[in-house]
Order: structure tokens, then C-alpha cells, then sequence
């Protein structure tokens, strides 16, 4: 078993920033691929963004390359999303995922992740 725990959400100004944690407890946090997802009023869960165990492979869902980043510090067990320029649009429920690291980081179903965290409420306001 793997516990994920989020931390970080808040009520953020159109434009402004913010930084999600995601602390891993439970199993090797090397052997795990991890994701944030988001789901906003009235949609799905949607994938957002992607990081391998070692951490040197990354993916994005588009509307987010170039505003967020997502980084992982093994030693501390804890993977982050960085997220800037936000927009109302970013408003959502942000969660974290864990799959078995394959090396890849082409997960964006959530359907491929065996564990997740709790969420935590990011709003942007315009």
C-alpha cells in the first residue's frame, strides 16, 4: 500500500502562483510513477501532469505546459506541482496518484493509477 497525502491547494489570484505537495509514505518511492490529476465541478478527472521514479522523464497535459511543473525529491518521499500563471480555468480538486514505475511517464488515465490522495482545493479567482 502506498498513503499519498496532498498538501498546498488555496484561493489564488488569476495570474499568480502556487505549489502542491504530495507526501509518499508505505512503499520505495523510487518504484512509483507519479501523477496529478484534477477534477473540476461538473467534469472528470482529468490528468495533468506526470513524473517517472528517477524523475528525469516528464509529461504534460497541453493547456498546462509551460505554466506548471511537476518534480519529484526522492529523499523526502514527496512529489510537487509548481503551478504559475494560473488561470480560472486551473479551478479544481488537485490530486495525486501513484502507479509501479515502468520508466515511462505516458499515464493519463486514471484508471492506470492503483493509488491516490485525498485532494486538495485549488481556486483561482478572476
Amino acid at each position: 500500500q502506498v498513503q499519498l497525502v496532498e498538501s498546498g491547494g488555496g484561493l489564488v489570484q488569476a495570474g499568480g502562483s502556487l505549489t502542491l505537495s504530495c507526501a509518499a509514505s508505505g512503499r520505495t518511492f523510487t518504484n512509483y510513477t507519479m501523477g496529478w490529476f484534477r477534477q473540476s465541478p461538473g467534469k472528470e478527472r482529468e490528468f495533468t501532469a506526470a513524473v517517472n521514479g528517477r524523475g528525469d522523464k516528464v509529461f504534460y497535459l497541453d493547456s498546462v505546459k509551460g505554466r506548471f511543473t511537476i518534480s519529484r525529491y526522492n529523499a523526502d518521499n514527496t512529489v510537487y506541482l509548481q503551478m504559475k500563471s494560473l488561470k480560472s480555468e486551473d479551478t479544481a480538486v488537485y490530486y495525486c496518484a501513484a502507479r509501479v514505475d515502468t520508466g515511462a511517464v505516458f499515464y493519463t488515465q486514471d484508471r492506470w493509477y492503483a493509488y491516490w490522495g485525498q485532494g486538495t482545493q485549488v481556486t483561482v479567482s478572476s
